[in-house]
């Protein structure tokens, strides 16, 4: 059985549809795909394109990354971490308000960003490097929006109680790639690989971005499949409803860096599926292992 067999049984057993794209981040033409050139809803893993738009800015100088600002959370973007729960103003640089995107997938932070670089120059960064499958249409505000009007609610809150009720068949937006932020998880593999080998960002950048996503906060998906201390994952969340994803960068000592994009949607709507999030950190262990084996067998 090839290792994308197994990944498509681990799929089933988890009760989801899964699509997931791997690569070591040199030179090789090694992959593993199990319909990884399909389009796939981006969730929050938008933020990752944003990110490093933001950190192109910051290499040209059109950005300063201490700056600081102060945004009131009672007028940001509603979300389960980050600056949405504050109850108080808060002051912070630019470069902490990405990394607060970043780690904890902070809703209000990645607006804020959004707001001030614009969806023109995340596609131009997509462009430069051919990722035409790849469309970011807003951010999370306006995913929101759309939540409410296709659910025929009044709230955020209310919508994603209508999503997560399993005995309603829900037909959303959020949940196409032909109407919502789309990619393909060859192309997010694509993408981190270019930042890994340099070809993105300055240095510096470079060095500070791996940094940032090395810190994310979440273990319960890929980083819960490598759990020894000398293995680092670098990775970005993406979840809305049905949808559970996730792009990482796996690093062992010594060895070529692994890129994988995992995207899922699973054919039940409850708010918390740990199957789903376990078999996203199989389907990840499996690639990783097969991509690797010309290294152990040296």
């Amino acid at each position: 059985m090839t290792a994308a067999d197994r990944i498509r049984a681990v799929f089933a057993d988890a009760g989801c549809t899964g699509w997931l794209h791997a690569r070591r981040c040199d030179d090789s033409a090694a992959e593993i795909s199990v319909d990884g050139r399909d389009r796939v809803v981006m969730a929050s893993v938008y933020k990752l394109p944003l990110f490093l738009t933001f950190c192109r800015r910051i290499d040209t100088g059109a950005i300063d990354p201490t700056e600081r600002l102060t945004v009131v959370p009672a007028e940001c973007t509603p979300g389960p971490t980050g600056l949405a729960i504050m109850r108080d103003p808060v002051t912070l640089s630019r470069r902490d308000l990405a990394a607060s995107m970043m780690t904890a997938s902070d809703n209000a932070a990645a607006d804020v960003l959004l707001g001030e670089i614009g969806l023109p120059a995340v596609h131009a960064l997509l462009a430069e490097f051919g990722l035409t499958e790849t469309h970011l249409i807003g951010g999370t505000a306006d995913l929101h929006r759309t939540l409410v009007r296709d659910t025929d609610t009044h709230t955020t809150a209310e919508a994603f109680a209508a999503l997560a009720d399993n005995d309603e068949a829900w037909s959303v937006s959020a949940y196409d790639p032909s109407y919502t932020s789309a990619t393909t998880p060859e192309e997010m593999t694509r993408l981190l690989s270019a930042l890994w080998t340099g070809k993105i960002l300055s240095p510096n950048q470079t060095h500070e971005a791996q940094s940032v996503m090395r810190n994310q906060i979440w273990p319960h998906r890929t980083a819960s499949a490598f759990p020894h201390p000398t293995i680092s994952v670098a990775a970005k969340t993406g979840t809305i409803g049905i949808i559970r994803n996730e792009v990482s960068v796996i690093e062992f000592p010594s060895e070529p860096p692994i890129a994988v994009a995992v995207f899922t949607r699973a054919a039940r709507a409850d708010p918390v599926l740990p199957a789903a999030d376990a078999a996203i950190a199989e389907a990840a262990r499996i690639a990783v292992t097969d991509l690797r084996r010309p290294h152990l067998e040296q």
